[in-house]
């Protein structure tokens, strides 16, 4: 309706109407047969979503931290030894909840906008032998991209378990959880999968399975055990009503019609049009002068934008922004946190939705006294939206 601000956060995002219309259906019992099949097939399609059709998939009342606090209490026993590959403040938080489990962690952290490399990763699983490696696939507080493709196997190869972080790009940013060897994978709702917040939902190799099921201590956690949610995800993939916690009936309602949707656009086109889009946005903000928080294409994410200010424009843009029609967000980094803001284009965000925010990017720039060609940004990202 006319009035309406995009909202392009780095999360939650927009939401499809299909969504929505789940969402607002009228709650059932947690036990009902219609939502017994709705959630059992939740289940099956985050096999297909995480492009991990071995996993033991996990969808859990909670939002992305909770994601992470299922993936590293379940596999962590005290004196466990834990290698946190970092490129932003959600690297940091993983290695706080790893602490909290008893884990000795060690970070391998890259100067900001950067992340290690394969050698830097092969030095340090040379030094010690770890039991736990984990990425932030897309760290949101920078917009980096980390290389999972490649680290993944050199940490599994070392005799690790791999955890990846993925609540900024999973459902965006290209990532196969099996093949890349890929133990544990999380995520939460309110970003690329596109429900709103509330679910934690995560895909458990065997590996890691085992792990958990071969442990010596018992989980720290009685809200986030393996052992009280395994046996309700089973029952439900099996189309059997069970309970240890109520479902988020209407949210998994949601994350049905999202996956639906998903998996009709198809992953490969799905990260395809994230890269797409991500490309077209970061042109246009090169076309107004403004420089990207990642030091290069290749580490910019498919699903978020981070972009400093320009010199003599300080944080109060984004309320300008606002104003002109898009919601942004600050910096989140605290080394940094007044020189940045954040865009997010995941999700079910289009090329209609790219260029709208170009342009109120432009107006508040010049409300700043900040100018540049008029119409730069939205020409450059037309011209990549334009290509075959």
């Amino acid at each position: 309706m006319k009035g309406r601000k995009l909202l392009m956060i780095p999360g939650p995002v927009e939401f499809t109407p299909e969504v929505l219309r789940a969402m607002g259906e009228p709650t059932t019992s947690h036990v009902a047969p219609n939502f017994i099949e709705t959630f059992g097939e939740c289940l099956e399609m985050t096999r297909d979503v995480f492009l991990a059709p071995s996993a033991q998939p996990f969808i859990v009342a909670g939002t992305g931290t909770l994601a992470m606090d299922l993936a590293v209490c379940n596999i962590t026993e005290p004196g466990d030894k834990a290698l946190v590959v970092s490129s932003g403040y959600f690297g940091g938080r993983m290695g706080d909840i790893l602490c909290r489990y008893g884990a000795e962690v060690d970070h391998l952290t890259a100067e900001i906008g950067d992340v290690a490399g394969a050698e830097q990763l092969k030095d340090k699983l040379d030094e010690k032998d770890y039991d736990i490696v984990t990425f932030t696939y897309v760290d949101t507080s920078t917009g980096v991209l980390t290389d999972v493709e490649t680290l993944a196997p050199i940490a599994k190869k070392a005799g690790c378990l791999t955890v990846v972080d993925g609540v900024c790009g999973t459902a965006g940013a290209e990532c196969r959880t099996e093949e890349w060897d890929i133990d544990v994978h999380l995520t939460g709702s309110q970003k690329a999968i596109g429900v709103p917040p509330g679910l934690a939902i995560l895909t458990v190799s065997e590996d890691a399975m085992d792990k958990f099921e071969n442990r010596e201590t018992p989980v720290a956690n009685y809200y986030a055990d393996f052992g009280n949610w395994l046996p309700i995800m089973e029952a439900y993939e099996n189309r059997g009503g069970a309970y240890f916690g109520t479902p988020a009936v209407n949210l998994i309602n949601a994350l049905h019609a999202s996956y639906s949707q998903i998996l009709d656009e198809g992953m490969e086109a799905r990260f395809e049009r994230h890269e797409r889009l991500a490309k077209a946005f970061r042109a246009g903000a090169e076309g107004m002068g403004l420089k990207m928080l990642p030091k290069s294409e290749e580490l910019a994410s498919p699903t978020l934008t981070a972009l400093y200010y320009p010199e003599g424009v300080d944080a109060s843009l984004t309320g300008d922004i606002n104003e002109e029609g898009a919601i942004v967000a600050g910096g989140l980094h605290p080394d940094i946190k007044e020189e940045y803001f954040r865009v997010g284009h995941m999700g079910d965000c289009n090329e209609s939705d790219v260029l709208s925010t170009l342009g109120a990017i432009e107006r508040a720039l010049a409300k700043n006294g900040y100018t540049c060609a008029a119409g730069a940004g939205v020409a450059a990202a037309q011209r990549v939206l334009s290509e075959e």
